[in-house]
């Protein structure tokens, strides 16, 4: 139970501003499907940190027991000094004809080759030398801070667009009248013009 605490812990906190949550951020918002992305996140984290987790319990079986607490100490030391460095998201993520959850997988499982997370599952694989516990850890610490971000991306991409970017124009380059302009061009009679329709216009 102690090596399942603090492997989700410690991931979870590492998650926080890494490259994969802003990936997560971005997938929900470009493919709109959270569910798909958060299943493929899941599958995807699963098997990457299996694999890193796997490891770290082979590194702690060549390491000699009385040094491996000093290397994992150490290892610890410069994962929380690199976990202070927030990361960036340098290019958009490919998307895939096979849908979200292929996407999400795929992008997901690429991010986090040599992401501090993964290298965080080989020391904590190192660290308590029980796979399945921390495997499961750390998966969920990369869930509790990923769906979040993926609700987050999800709810600011139903946003309504603003005015400038939604106003529509017709062919001619005059604006779409609008329900509002039709509200408002009811006709106009004179005494010296025959009845004539407000002419729609927009606002700036």
């Amino acid at each position: 139970m102690d090596a399942f605490l603090t492997s989700a812990a410690l991931v979870a906190l590492a998650e926080i501003g890494d490259k994969t949550q802003l990936l997560s951020f971005v997938l929900a918002a470009r493919l709109r499907k959270p569910g798909a992305i958060i299943l493929g996140i899941f599958v995807a984290t699963l098997l990457n940190h299996a694999l890193a987790g796997s490891v770290g319990v082979w590194l702690a079986a060549l390491i000699s027991p009385p040094l491996l607490p000093w290397v994992t100490g150490l290892l610890f030391i410069g994962f929380g000094l690199w976990a202070l460095h927030p990361d960036s998201l340098d290019d958009d993520p490919r998307l895939h004809r096979a849908g979200a959850f292929v996407t999400s997988a795929i992008v997901f499982f690429i991010a986090e080759m040599g992401d501090k997370t993964q290298l965080a599952t080989v020391v904590l694989g190192a660290r308590f030398e029980a796979l399945a516990p921390v495997v499961l850890g750390t998966t969920l610490g990369m869930l509790a801070a990923n769906i979040p971000a993926v609700l987050v991306g999800e709810a600011l991409a139903q946003k309504p667009m603003s005015r400038a970017a939604s106003r529509r124009s017709w062919p001619n380059g005059k604006c779409a009248p609008t329900s509002a302009t039709f509200a408002h061009a009811a006709p106009r009679w004179s005494t010296t013009r025959s009845m004539s329709p407000a002419r729609p216009t927009c606002q700036r």
